[in-house]
């Protein structure tokens, strides 16, 4: 059986887009995409090579942050808003990881979802 080569498809980039940072208890996820929603660039913790509960530090997020800007810099993104999910630990590192790679921040933007007291919680945990 022949292996199938996958293309690799551009996505036509303006110079304002969205940077979505899913940070968990276990992973940070990143990704860059234009004002459609279509994905220019994405990174993460596990994809970086960092396992375990290394998964969930701030310098995790700074790395994934700083792969997944390269990528987007040079497909043409300069301005971003950052719309930041999740309780984990390297939120601020990642925003301030994706400035510092030379896209500006226009400005940050909290979509953590909130419960109107719908599940129940999991039993407390027992250390």
């Amino acid at each position: 059986m022949a292996k199938a080569s996958t293309k690799k498809r551009k996505v036509i980039v303006e110079s304002v887009g969205e940077a979505h940072v899913t940070a968990s208890f276990n992973n940070i996820i990143i990704s860059l995409t234009n004002k459609k929603g279509d994905v220019i660039s994405w990174s993460s913790a596990g994809k970086m090579g960092f396992r375990g509960s290394k998964k969930n530090t701030p310098y995790a997020a700074q790395v994934a942050a700083e792969d997944c800007s390269k990528v987007g810099h040079e497909a043409g993104l300069r301005k971003v808003k950052v719309y930041v999910k999740g309780p984990g630990n390297g939120r601020e590192s990642a925003i301030r990881a994706i400035h510092n790679s030379g896209i500006e921040v226009t400005e940050i933007i909290d979509v953590t979802p909130m419960p109107h007291n719908g599940c129940r919680p999991p039993k407390r945990r027992r250390v």
